[in-house]
């Protein structure tokens, strides 16, 4: 079964830096490109960063480009995401998702057509002083 554990997550303030990490199974993490997520309450999912199946093109948002970086670590199936210089409309909690096969990494992010476990339960980051 497929399954995305997000984790790394916490209270941080403004200016400050978190490492996000998932762990993924039930898939062929080498041929899935990954995006990161995220969901401020009572907003959509915003799609965040993606990055292709052999890590070799990486995708970012206009909101965390130069902040935040997408990796990937294929042999031991994690996605991770390293967020620096945070601010407090970056709270939110953060979801790691697989994307479909021949679906673009730009952009993504799970539809009412996706499988709910095709995307983790999330981690929550708040970003305040």
């Amino acid at each position: 079964e497929v399954q995305l554990v997000e984790s790394g997550g916490g209270l941080v303030q403004p200016g400050g830096s978190l490492s996000l990490s998932c762990a993924c199974s039930g898939f062929t993490v080498s041929r899935t490109g990954m995006t990161w997520v995220r969901q401020a309450p009572g907003k959509e999912l915003e799609w965040v960063s993606g990055i292709t199946n052999d890590g070799v093109y990486t995708y970012y948002a206009n909101s965390v480009k130069g902040r935040f970086t997408i990796s990937r670590d294929n042999a031991k199936n994690i996605l991770y995401l390293q967020l620096n210089s945070l601010k407090t409309e970056d709270t939110a909690v953060y979801f790691c998702a697989k994307v479909p096969l021949f679906n673009s990494v730009l952009g993504w992010r799970p539809s009412t057509d996706t499988p709910r476990s095709d995307w983790g339960q999330g981690t929550q980051v708040t970003v305040s002083s």
